[in-house]
């Protein structure tokens, strides 16, 4: 008989701390839904206490997710709790309260500035007061890969005792080796003496791109929840890779038999909508999702492959949802099979939102002569911001060339005004960005511009990423378009559109009429 692993997803909560990574709430919503698909048993959906915005993204995924299990995190502090069993209540009986306290020496010391008593009994009070609010509670020792072995079995058995019935052990900073990390959840689980009330989980960080290793190991000792996000987002280096631990289970099933509840073919589709939302690219050699990961181009593998796929394929690119048919609708193609081909995708489209998606369909057919799946999930992605944008692009013209000064002329909308600004650059999209950027404040230091080809050919679309920070707030923003120049002026506009303070400036010297 196989056993189980529960696969928590936390690339709602940690994967969004990465810089740059923030989700609006209707991004956030795509997202819950695509991880509900996916199949994974929690969402951890967000951080309640942290903003407003925060809680109503919990709430809601809460309310209208359904399938997993939704969690919000919670420090060990009584308004934090509250918060957080206010946002999850609507997911009734699925309804999960994590909460957590730091248990290393360096951080009890410095951080909390509490003694290993104290830390104990908030840990159980807030235990108490979560299970009291929640069906499920789970309780974090963070930074326990640093903590003193003899408190954290202490604390764990606390916790149990208080009614916490999965208790995650987190590498926090991604510090612990593979040996080191299994010995400790052994330890725990044979040491506690009421470890057999409760489901062991770890959540391990990759600064020394030990992360899925970890997980691993863990697994092997007893481990059976694995903390992870989509494409390993998350703080600093990032976190466990959910597609990695889920196709290392399934791929060696004679190592571990122990099955996930993920749908595979799913993975790759969730992967692609997590960058595109994030605007955090996916390397090429990433493993499953990455664009060569099932790439041959060495003589030997290609005979080899051609021969037998398992000569160097040890799974296939369907199975995680890699599509190499080619997309044949066209611009002759009507509504009926444009929204057939996004229910192969897995995404379903209700009538008014088939309306916009198809038109935008039509005026990318009209451009170029054959569409694929990645086009397809492009035209969904910019239909999610349609309704939020604020600044909208009118017109763009940009000239350049090898003996003239590139120039572009802009006309925005700006909250239903129209202005127009013309500027000179070092290249056309630089001069669209200043044009751009001369017409609204704030506007944002520019700390990463980068464009990625959707699809193969000269006539592919360009997709182009664009992060901003203005003060604490750092936004991203992307565009798409076979002309890298308007694709480059959507992205810088949809990152305008995400800072909250944004306006038309007053006064501008290049203005030229409404």
């Amino acid at each position: 008989m196989t056993d189980r692993l529960y696969i928590f997803d936390t690339t709602l909560r940690d994967g969004e701390q990465s810089p740059g990574c923030s989700m609006n709430i209707e991004e956030k919503m795509r997202v819950a839904h695509s991880l509900a698909t996916l199949g994974v048993d929690i969402i951890e959906a967000g951080f309640p206490i942290a903003s407003p915005g925060d809680f109503e993204a919990v709430h809601r995924i809460a309310s209208e997710v359904k399938g997993p299990r939704i969690a919000g995190l919670a420090r060990a502090a009584q308004k934090d709790i509250e918060r957080a069993g206010e946002a999850v209540r609507p997911a009734g009986d699925r309804a999960r309260i994590h909460t957590f306290i730091a248990t290393s020496p360096i951080h009890m010391e410095a951080k909390l500035r509490m003694s290993p008593d104290q830390v104990v009994e908030r840990a159980v009070e807030a235990v108490k007061l979560a299970r009291s609010l929640a069906p499920e509670v789970e309780f974090s020792a963070e930074d326990a890969g640093r903590s003193e072995m003899d408190f954290l079995c202490r604390i764990v058995e606390a916790t149990i005792a208080a009614g916490a019935r999965i208790i995650n052990i987190p590498d926090t900073v991604g510090y612990m080796t593979p040996d080191e990390f299994g010995a400790r959840i052994s330890e725990l689980i044979t040491r506690v003496p009421n470890s057999d009330q409760a489901i062991f989980s770890v959540h391990c960080h990759n600064d020394l791109g030990l992360a899925v290793a970890n997980s691993l190991v863990a697994v092997e000792n007893g481990a059976r929840q694995v903390e992870c996000t989509i494409n390993g987002l998350g703080e600093r280096a990032g976190n466990a890779s959910l597609e990695e631990i889920v196709m290392i289970m399934k791929t060696r099933a004679d190592r571990y038999d122990i099955e996930t509840n993920i749908d595979t073919t799913r993975i790759v589709p969730t992967s692609k909508l997590v960058s595109q939302i994030t605007g955090m690219p996916i390397q090429p050699n990433k493993a499953i999702v990455g664009a060569n990961a099932f790439a041959h181009e060495s003589g030997i593998h290609q005979d080899g492959v051609l021969k037998h796929k398992k000569t160097y394929e040890i799974m296939t690119p369907e199975s995680v949802g890699w599509n190499t048919n080619r997309m044949v609708l066209g611009k002759h193609s009507g509504r009926a099979a444009l929204k057939s081909r996004y229910e192969t995708l897995g995404v379903e489209l209700d009538d008014d939102k088939l309306v916009t998606v198809f038109e935008r369909f039509k005026i990318l057919a009209d451009k170029k002569k054959d569409i694929f799946d990645e086009d397809l999930m492009t035209i969904l992605s910019g239909d999610s911001e349609v309704e939020m944008e604020r600044v909208k692009l009118v017109s763009l013209h940009a000239a350049s060339g090898t003996n003239d000064t590139p120039v572009a002329a802009v006309e925005i909308e700006i909250e239903g005004v129209r202005h127009k600004a013309t500027a000179e650059g070092d290249g056309p999209v630089d001069a669209a960005f200043k044009a751009i950027k001369s017409l609204v404040e704030p506007n944002g230091k520019l700390l990463l511009y980068a464009v990625n080809a959707i699809t193969a050919g000269t006539d592919a679309q360009g997709e182009v990423t664009v992060r901003l920070q203005d003060g604490d707030r750092i936004v991203n923003g992307q565009g798409s378009d076979t002309d890298i120049v308007v694709a480059s002026a959507r992205a810088l506009i949809a990152a305008l559109n995400k800072l909250p303070n944004m306006h038309a400036k007053e006064v501008h010297a290049q203005y030229s009429g409404v």
